[in-house]
This record gives C-alpha cells, structure tokens and sequence, in this order.
C-alpha cells in the first residue's frame, strides 16, 4: 500500500476537523434603557448596547449607616441564612453542570478487560470448504482501553459549553442577588423595629400626658367644676392611646421575629433590647451614574439567560449536521494469561463513525423553533428587568426628594409646636390660661414630634431602598465621579443626623437627592 493509502484517511480526518465551524448566532449584547437623566425623555436614541458588570460594588453597602448593631446582624445573616445557602448550592450545582458539559470536549477514554471460555460449534458454516468444521473449546482473555472522541465540527459542544457558562455565571449573579435582597430585608426590618422603638416612646409620652390630664379633670369633676361627659371623654382618649401603645408593640415584635428568620434564629431565642437612637439619613451623590445600573446582580443575571438561551439555538441548529466521532482502540488478547502482554497478542484498531438523521418528522425544526422562542423570551424579560431598575431609583429618588421637603415642614410644625407649648407654659404660670390648655400644647408637640420620626423612618428605609436599587450601594470611584461633575453633596455630619428619638427631634438630611447623571453604555 502507498504512503497516502496509509495515511490518506487521517490526512482527510484532519482536514474536516480544521475547516470545523460553529453553527448558530453568536452572542451580541442585548440593548437596553439608558436614559440621559433619571427623569426619561423617550428618544429615538433610548436603546443602548448593554454593558453588564459581573464584578460587584463594595456589598457591605450598609456600613454607611455607621450601626454597629446592624453590622453584626448583617454578619450573622450571611452566615446562618438559609434561604442565601440555597442560592449557593444552587451556584455549586451550576459549575458543576459546566464541568460536566466541558468534558465533552476531552477524549473519553476507559479501560476494559474481559475473560472468557467459549466452545464454537462443528456446525457453524464452512470457511475452508477443503477442511471440515471441528468443534472446539477454547479461552479468550482481552484488556485494553477504549477510545471515544467526537469531532466537534458544527459546534454543538462548543455551544453547549457556551450555555452552560453562561448559566453558571447567571447563578453567581442569583447568588449575588440573594445576598443583596437578604441584606436590604435585614436593613428595612432593623430600621423599622428601631423607628417603632422611637414612635413607642412618643406614645408612651403621651399617655403618660394624657393620665395627668384624665387626673386633673377627675380633680375638677370632684369638686363639680366639669361634667361627668368631660370626664369620660378623657378617659376614651386614654384608652384609645394605649391602644396605639399594643399596636405598635405588636408590630414590633413582628419586626424582631422577620430578624431572627434573616439571621437563621429561631423566633423564641431571639430578642433585640428596644432603645431610642439617632439614626442618619445618608447624604448620596445627587447625580449617580447610571452605569450603576448595570451592577444589579438581577439585570446581570438576565442578561447571562439570554446568553445561555442564545447559544441553545446553535445547539438546535446543529441537528441538522452530521456527527463524527473517532474509536480508536489498542490492546491485547489471547488465549491464556501467560501471553497476553507479548508482541504478538497486540491489536488495535483506527476507526471513524457518522451519522445524520434523513427525517425526523419535523423534531429538529420544532427544537430551533423552541429555542429561538426562549431567546426572545430571555430578551424580553432582560429588558423588562432593567426598565424595573430605572423605575425603582426614580422611585427611590424621588421619594427621598418628597421625603426631604416633608422633613423640613415637619420640623417646622415640631418647632412651632414646641413654642406654642412653651407659651402655653408661660402664661399658666402666669394664671392666663388653664392647665388643659397647657395639656393640649404639648399634646400637639407629641403628635409632630410622632409624625417627624415617621418621616424619618420613611427617610431610612427609602435609603435601604436605593442602595438596593443600585446593586448594593456605591463606590468611591462612583462617588468621585459624581464629584467631579459637582453633584454630590458632603456627608452627614453627626449634628445633620435624623434623631429618630422623639425628645429631641434632630434636622434632616440637608439636599434633595435628585436625578443628575448621564449613562455610559456596558459591553
């Protein structure tokens, strides 16, 4: 045999394996929003190349209240929440899958080894028609490693694996999401539990006011100065008030219990000591780059599932190609131990195989159809998430907006109402007006003082809020950036924190936070 005879069918094996193509539309980043200021002015320009970043911002996000308390909560819940173990088994059996699937692109190699003792039958039909079958016994002893290694020439493992990168990645962004929703919920819990321990405190102020004036129309109904009418109406508006008091208690206890669930504890071992505190609202930049955006692990993770979904379609695609998987084989056999290893028991064997499906009654159209549909359903729910997003940091933005102007006029009606108290005094004192009339002024300071630690708690929790429309708060390259453009403002100072306690309501954040940055597309 010639040279080429011998190797002519490797030669042409190799190549078909060089001209090898991938079929299937390669992956192009989706468009999404990227309006110009958070305030959308719809444009032929609104969709832009979207440029998803997977590696996240600083995710200690929190720590910009300055809580030690909630640092340690926070802490406690990364580490004992089960819902967030989920999302990391969950990303662990992703990698896995992606390992699985990239090892098809190995050779499978295995080995086997076999014994036998066979009698071939003296009837089996004639091969030397000169020489008369004998029945005969004999053994077969094999061992040797097997060879499958499947030619990826239309890309099907390649855009296998593709997928299945893609889908890993899609759970690392889960996971990251998880962790950012489980610390926001953490954050909105605490804070809330907090603002009720400051509202609590201003009812129980209240009643203790209230008791002092049921006292004194109870002295007054005595000596038949009032009616017993009066007296009983006081004594409504006590109970009434306590009754705010059990409310709020219990709204309280429902907070502390959502904590124990966060921080992986069970309810009835878990318990955090009420306390008044000033709690900051922290001053952001009012101009955020929009680009931040693209940090939300939930965007990033819908963008990977239209990437996984994308390369599905070549894989449908492929179907219609043939495939080529090479058997090489090498090994020994013989008929007894003692030789099997020699010379003359080798053998092998180089071999190819192909196959393509003539019909199929319409599967394999039917498999690109499905798959081209869960693309566009992967791009239309990418796109629904990140028109989400913008509307959660309009909604964030404007709210601390809203929030701030009703702060300043809520101070105000404390300041008002803590003057008018003081001149109620006064002229008590003086013998111009009656006790309740005194009773009544500070009863109307409680009730602003009540109002402004809601405004307050509203303030918070709108923070938590943004930070977790943002992806997990913000950076200080993000910040300096803002800066730059002369956007931001400078950080609360302890004398600009929100007192949250009733007794001495502190003043509020001062700037509103307001839309500003233009956005910068993503890859």
């Amino acid at each position: 045999m010639s040279g080429f005879g011998k190797y002519g069918g490797c030669l042409t094996i190799g190549a078909i394996a060089l001209s090898a193509c991938t079929v299937g539309p390669d992956y192009h980043a989706p468009q999404t929003a990227s309006p110009a200021a958070w305030r959308v002015d719809p444009a032929d320009s609104y969709w832009h190349a979207a440029q998803p970043s997977h590696a996240q911002l600083d995710q200690q996000w929190w720590k910009v209240f300055d809580n030690t308390e909630l640092d340690g909560l926070e802490t406690e819940a990364l580490a004992g929440n089960q819902t967030l173990r989920v999302a990391v088994a969950h990303y662990a059996q992703a990698r896995a899958t992606l390992a699985s699937v990239s090892s098809q692109q190995s050779p499978q190699v295995s080995l086997a080894a076999g014994v036998e003792r066979e009698r071939i039958s003296a009837n089996r039909p004639l091969t030397n028609y000169a020489t008369p079958n004998q029945s005969t016994v004999q053994n077969n002893v094999e061992v040797g490693p097997t060879i499958s290694y499947e030619l990826d020439l239309f890309g099907r493992i390649r855009r296998m694996v593709e997928s299945a990168q893609a889908s890993s990645q899609q759970a690392g962004d889960d996971l990251a999401n998880a962790r950012l929703v489980l610390t926001a919920e953490l954050a909105t819990d605490y804070f809330a539990l907090r603002e009720l321990d400051d509202e609590i405190d201003v009812v129980n102020r209240s009643v203790a006011l209230q008791q002092k004036a049921l006292d004194f129309v109870n002295a007054q109904h005595d000596l038949g100065a009032v009616s017993g009418l009066n007296l009983l109406q006081q004594k409504a508006q006590l109970d009434a008030t306590k009754t705010q008091v059990h409310l709020l208690e219990n709204q309280r206890q429902q907070d502390e219990h959502a904590i124990a669930v966060l921080v992986g504890k069970p309810a009835p071992e878990f318990a955090l000591a009420p306390r008044t505190t000033a709690l900051p609202v922290p001053a952001l930049p009012t101009g955020l780059p929009s680009e931040l955006l693209q940090r939300r692990p939930d965007v990033a993770s819908s963008e990977r599932a239209m990437a996984a979904a994308n390369a599905q379609i070549g894989v449908a695609r492929s179907a219609y190609f043939p495939d080529l998987t090479l058997s090489p084989t090498l090994g020994w056999e013989s008929t007894r131990f003692g030789g099997l290893f020699s010379v003359p028991s080798l053998m092998w064997s180089v071999g190819a195989t192909a196959g393509e499906v003539l019909f199929d009654g319409g599967k394999r159209a039917a498999g690109v159809d499905y798959a081209q549909a869960g693309y566009e359903s992967a791009q239309a729910s990418y796109r629904q998430t990140v028109l989400t997003a913008f509307q959660e940091v309009q909604n964030a933005v404007t709210g601390l907006s809203v929030l701030e102007r009703a702060s300043t006029d809520g101070q105000a009606a404390v300041d008002d109402a803590r003057k008018s108290f003081d001149l109620a005094n006064d002229r008590y004192q003086g013998g111009l007006v009656a006790f309740l009339d005194v009773i009544n002024a500070e009863q109307q300071l409680l009730t602003s003082e009540r109002q402004e630690v809601q405004i307050h708690g509203q303030q918070v929790a709108t923070v938590v809020y943004l930070a977790k429309a943002l992806g997990g708060g913000w950076s200080a390259g993000d910040r300096e950036l803002a800066c730059s453009a002369g956007t931001c403002r400078e950080p609360a100072s302890k004398d600009n924190a929100v007192n949250m306690s009733a007794t001495q309501p502190g003043q509020p954040a001062s700037g509103a936070l307001e839309a500003a940055a233009t956005n910068s597309p993503h890859p």
